[in-house]
């Protein structure tokens, strides 16, 4: 279960977040929902812990992620995927590199930077691509992709991960009807949290 207990964040003057409170329980799909600049990416942001909470605390099941430094920081990472609204992909690399990014928490340092990855993760990744209909542009370069083909390549990203909880920052806005519901229906993580 996820839970967040007060959690605010000011920057300056502006409170982005002001003492929220709520708890999801495992297999929920949540979207949050507001005008532009009302705090929902700052939200995201928070819970996976690329910003710092100006008080307030999250827990998942039962450990404080708001307390977390280091490799257990690293590992909270790795198991709450996020999903950027500007997609953070490599463009110069293809593809099948940049949905290998998933796999960076599972593999060494030296065969991540050598692109030597194992069999296995090979696999995850093209049947990640596959599942979103991009497995014969596996060895194609990122950035010559549509905008709407580059946001299912970072989707395929955060499911390599094989994440627990998956945080999504307008993750449909560039798709088609058709691939929208291929990515509402594919993201399986224990918790999804959309906003």
């Amino acid at each position: 279960m996820l839970v967040i207990e007060g959690i605010s964040k000011v920057f300056g003057r502006m409170c982005a977040v002001d003492n929220l409170s709520l708890s999801i329980p495992g297999g929920q799909f949540v979207g949050v929902i507001g005008r532009s600049g009302a705090g929902k990416s700052t939200l995201l942001r928070l819970l996976n812990r690329l910003t710092e909470p100006t008080g307030g605390r999250v827990l998942w099941d039962g450990t404080e992620v708001t307390a977390l430094r280091g490799r257990k920081l690293r590992d909270w990472r790795r198991r709450c995927a996020m999903i950027f609204q500007q997609f953070n992909l490599v463009g110069r690399l293809d593809v099948m590199d940049n949905a290998l990014m998933g796999r960076l928490a599972y593999a060494p340092a030296w065969q991540s930077l050598s692109k030597l990855w194992s069999r296995d993760d090979r696999l995850i990744a093209m049947a990640a691509l596959d599942q979103f209909g991009l497995a014969g542009m596996a060895a194609q370069r990122a950035e010559s992709l549509s905008g709407g083909q580059q946001q299912r390549v970072a989707i395929c990203r955060a499911l390599v991960q094989e994440p627990e909880i998956m945080l999504a920052d307008e993750p449909v806005a560039s798709l088609d009807p058709e691939n929208t519901r291929v990515v509402m229906e594919g993201c399986g993580a224990s918790i999804a949290i959309s906003a």
